[in-house]
């Protein structure tokens, strides 16, 4: 066979052909006059092949930002072809209130004519509604992206709506009915309405691609509390909340607040990109008028003696659900305070997410991004902390805070793998020991009453138990299926109660290491906590309930004075009274089991955070607005 020939043209045929010359002529000195020419030659094919390169990198580079154009669209299309009727539906709740405000100041003879009006736009079917204004079905997808579309659509029920230019409350998923009342809108408020509504669609749909990349991880924030921080910071927040709750930059975000300034697509944004990791808290809305009825709940249950909402109600184990008649003593008698003051305010400098005061409610810590801070409330305007503990990266958040019962040893986790213990008995605080394991993140803490153990709500679902002396892993307890987000301890140190994001609460014996009794809900839990004078848990929820069941019988009271997510709880250790914590910015007290409001204070951001001192003088709260503040109980 012939020998293989290099191509006519390259270097390695010049260089033969070279060659080839030199011994035909026998001088070697006219190869040596070829080298400028072959160097020459193999630089011009190096300038070429570099060329080609930068060609097909511009190329690639242009592909893939179409393939990423193409995708913002198509998240665009499910979010029209899914959320356009939750977000009909919610302006016409919103006509709704507005209508239930502006009769009362009408005539008699105009209130008739607009409640006709009323009752008959409710008959308006949405098919209807949609051709008189122009709304026109989209095509329907093939069954594979039906089930994409399908996906995404559960995914992004979380994400929040910063504060609506009108002021009003932005469309969210748990949507009532009373569609027909769209009709009293007209064509004018339809234009009006879509053209807002696309700016948040697009911001929203954007958001929710970063979002998918993140669920990508596995990690998921409780708190999601479903903002304008940056990602690292809860449903559970990067989320946000007039302050939002932060997630950590390795879960694509935490609890994450929206800012008052913001508008409301970068609102939309930036609560939208903690998705990743839970859901995230968002602005609050605004309380109940006290003449209005609750929303969503039917007009049977509402208090039509007093004119005011009914908020509180018994559910029978058949599901049947009457308005509570609250006794004589409800907001009477000894140890029920009558208000909460505030007396402090601590200028934490980051998003506040967790929080704690000691027994000798001298001292409070307060846990942000990568530290907590010590503050004196002995000291009457104290403007700066006595120290700083920093406890993990300088990005991410400290979820939770425990002192053990002497003051003595402060327990951090947040978003991280390591726990940190800190010895403050010494002149400075030190950490003394640093527990670590598999799951990326811890949601909340526990510590038995003696001291002994302490337990650690994972991202991974897993509820982790240590010994605190030998600083050692005990054992896990394993039945939640998406992160546990909350927990608490029976006074007797021989239950555990933890809630999670996969909308159970689970009992667990600590004697025997089993799970005991687990409770479902529709909801994902974010806060919870149990009576240390009685066999009731009070349960927050994302869907913006406070559920009290007892821990033996069928029958709860679940109360419905929060306008959005339920970020936290905590019972008087009297047991008579709790309060609950959201990021409608709100502080709610309720007695106990059946949850007569006994006082509530609006603070100017999403509450995310809150302790009650062990002497029940004292509440402090932790906020989006980079804050934490004392109360003193005024009884």
């Amino acid at each position: 066979e012939a020998p293989l020939q290099p191509p006519p043209g390259s270097s390695a045929s010049v260089v033969a052909a070279a060659a080839a010359a030199a011994a035909a002529s026998g001088t070697p000195q006219s190869l040596k006059l070829t080298y400028p020419e072959t160097l020459d030659r193999i630089k011009e094919e190096f300038q070429f092949l570099q060329t080609q390169y930068h060609s097909l990198k511009l190329e690639c580079e242009k592909l893939a930002t179409e393939k990423t154009e193409i995708q913002r669209h198509y998240v665009m299309y499910l979010f029209f072809l899914f959320f356009l009727p939750l977000f009909q539906t919610e302006i016409a709740k919103r006509l709704n209130v507005i209508c239930a405000q502006l009769i009362p100041f009408l005539s008699q003879e105009h209130q008739q004519q607009v409640v006709q009006a009323m009752e008959r736009a409710k008959q308006v079917t949405m098919g209807e509604l949609n051709a008189s204004i122009g709304v026109r079905g989209l095509p329907p997808l093939p069954h594979s992206q039906q089930l994409q579309a399908q996906h995404l659509s559960q995914h992004a029920q979380g994400l929040p709506m910063g504060p609506h230019p009108s002021g009003l409350p932005h469309p969210g998923l748990a949507l009532g009915g009373g569609s027909g009342l769209l009709a009293l809108s007209g064509a004018l408020g339809a234009q009006l309405a879509a053209k807002d509504e696309r700016a948040h669609l697009e911001a929203a749909a954007a958001a929710a691609a970063a979002a998918e990349h993140h669920r990508a991880l596995g990690l998921r924030n409780p708190l999601a509390v479903q903002g304008a921080y940056p990602p690292g910071a809860f449903g559970l927040p990067p989320p946000g909340v007039n302050g939002d709750l932060p997630g950590a930059a390795g879960y694509g975000a935490g609890l994450h607040l929206v800012s008052p300034q913001m508008n409301g697509a970068a609102a939309v944004a930036a609560a939208a990109a903690a998705a990743g990791y839970g859901r995230s808290p968002v602005v609050g809305y605004e309380s109940p008028h006290p003449h209005m009825r609750v929303p969503g709940l039917p007009a049977s249950l509402q208090s039509a003696a007093s004119g005011k909402p009914a908020y509180s109600f018994h559910v029978s184990a058949d599901g049947q659900m009457q308005p509570v008649p609250f006794p004589p003593d409800a907001l009477l008698g000894p140890g029920i305070p009558r208000h909460a003051r505030q007396i402090h305010t601590l200028n934490h400098g980051e998003v506040v997410c967790a929080v704690t005061i000691s027994t000798s409610t001298r001292h409070v810590y307060t846990g942000g991004k990568g530290c907590v801070k010590v503050w004196d409330i002995s000291q009457p305007g104290s403007k700066s902390p006595m120290a700083q503990l920093d406890c993990l990266n300088r990005d991410n958040y400290i979820r939770s805070c425990k002192l053990l019962s002497d003051g003595r040893t402060l327990i951090v986790g947040g978003e991280a793998s390591t726990l940190s213990i800190w010895d403050l008995a010494t002149p400075t605080p030190r950490i003394k020991a640093e527990l670590t394991s598999s799951a990326p993140a811890c949601y909340a803490l526990a510590i038995s009453p003696d001291n002994k153990v302490c337990f650690s709500c994972c991202s991974d679902g897993n509820i982790v138990v240590w010994d605190l002396h030998n600083q050692t892993l005990v054992r896990q307890f394993q039945g939640h299926t998406d992160g546990a987000s909350c927990i608490d301890i029976s006074n007797d140190g021989t239950k555990l109660w933890t809630g999670g994001l996969d909308n159970t609460v689970r009992c667990w014996d600590l004697r025997e290491g089993r799970q005991l009794q687990q409770h479902d809900f529709t909801s994902q839990i974010f806060s919870l906590g149990y009576c240390p004078t009685g066999e009731w848990l009070a349960v927050g929820m994302e869907s913006s309930n406070v559920e009290v069941l007892h821990v033996s019988k069928p029958d709860k009271y679940q109360l419905h004075l929060h306008e959005s997510c339920v970020l936290s709880l905590k019972f008087a250790y009297c047991g008579k009274w709790f309060v609950s914590t959201g990021k409608d910015n709100l502080l709610n007290a309720w007695r106990t089991p059946y949850g007569s409001s006994i006082f509530q204070s609006k603070e100017s951001s999403s509450v995310l955070s809150c302790d009650i001192s062990p002497d029940d003088q004292f509440i402090v709260t932790g906020s989006g607005d980079k804050k934490a503040t004392v109360y003193e109980v005024i009884y």
